[in-house]
């Protein structure tokens, strides 16, 4: 009888064990999917070496808000993995501050960057200078943003560049990828054509807040986003498996960007594609590929930025 308790008290005793190990598996796992849920790996800086005389305290408080927001919010319903989240930078460049209203004017440098299939290179998505990024921040006061009713201009800033960061990067990964997380950054600019701060108004300048994702979405400027695709998952994702397949899609890709540009001239997005995707194109075809497709190349990259011919000159050379 001792011997048959001590068996079924020890089996009683490891069904408890394995009961509280898997709960404790379970809660671990999901605590994993729950802190990996955010979308973005983003680095904000602040950069307040032009604002003289100053208490440097509100700079650093600002910098660490945005970063929390911009990497402990959850933006979509997607989940994400550690080693998925979108890698972005933005470097805030402060020109002027005022602390009797809390006013900063500034420029922001931003840039989407993402990895390429088996390497250990990382390829800019987008990158771009914001030179109205102005709005109002009083130290500590909590960041918090209500896509149903925008009220803030920091947040809303910060918010239109997450999405477009999320977008951008999906329309990457699948074609027309990020359409739904893109439609909500023309809300957000939509929103905010009664605020009074520079970059969110129709037809104020080309480079605009509302013109990139105006522009972005036209259906006539459906090929630049098809391009998007093809150029990263189509092109370089290929290279580590074939380097001349890859090249030859990157080589299409540029075909759609050239559509792009001639259905709409007046955008800016393939120049801008064109001048943070320049020293990539040339080492894709500098030394490599067909004269025919070099040619092919050199002409389009011509057509949409001619600024830059010395640099397109070595797509030629031998």
């Amino acid at each position: 009888m001792a011997i048959k308790w001590f068996c079924e008290g020890g089996r009683l005793r490891l069904k408890v064990a394995l009961q509280i190990f898997l709960l404790t598996m379970v809660s671990w796992l999901w605590g994993i999917v729950t802190v990996s849920a955010q979308e973005l790996e983003c680095k904000v800086t602040v950069n307040h070496s032009q604002v003289q005389g100053t208490n440097t305290s509100v700079f650093e408080t600002l910098q660490t808000a945005l970063n929390e927001f911009m990497n402990n919010r959850t933006w979509t319903d997607l989940q994400f993995g550690k080693v998925e989240r979108i890698s972005c930078t933005m470097l805030i460049s402060v020109k002027t501050y005022d602390p009797n209203t809390n006013v900063f004017g500034a420029q922001c440098l931003f840039q989407l960057t993402r990895p390429v299939f088996n390497s250990s290179y990382n390829t800019t998505v987008f990158s771009m200078r914001d030179d109205n990024f102005n709005f109002t921040y009083k130290e500590y006061d909590p960041l918090e943003f209500n896509e149903n009713n925008i009220d803030n201009d920091l947040t809303a800033l910060m918010a239109y560049y997450a999405y477009l960061f999320i977008g951008m990067d999906l329309d990457t990964m699948s074609p027309l990828g990020g359409t739904e997380v893109l439609n909500r950054v023309e809300t957000i600019v939509n929103s905010c054509q009664t605020m009074s701060q520079k970059g969110w108004k129709a037809f104020e300048d080309d480079r605009n807040r509302h013109a990139i994702i105006n522009d972005y979405l036209e259906s006539s400027m459906e090929p630049f986003r098809q391009m998007m695709y093809k150029y990263h998952r189509e092109g370089l994702d290929e290279m580590a498996n074939n380097v001349d397949r890859g090249r030859a899609e990157v080589s299409n890709a540029l075909e759609l960007l050239d559509e792009a540009h001639s259905n709409k001239p007046q955008s800016m997005l393939p120049q801008i594609f064109s001048d943070y995707k320049r020293d990539e194109i040339v080492n894709i075809y500098k030394g490599h590929g067909t004269d025919k497709e070099k040619e092919q190349v050199y002409d389009i990259v011509m057509n949409l930025n001619a600024s830059q011919s010395r640099e397109w000159d070595k797509i030629k050379k031998k």
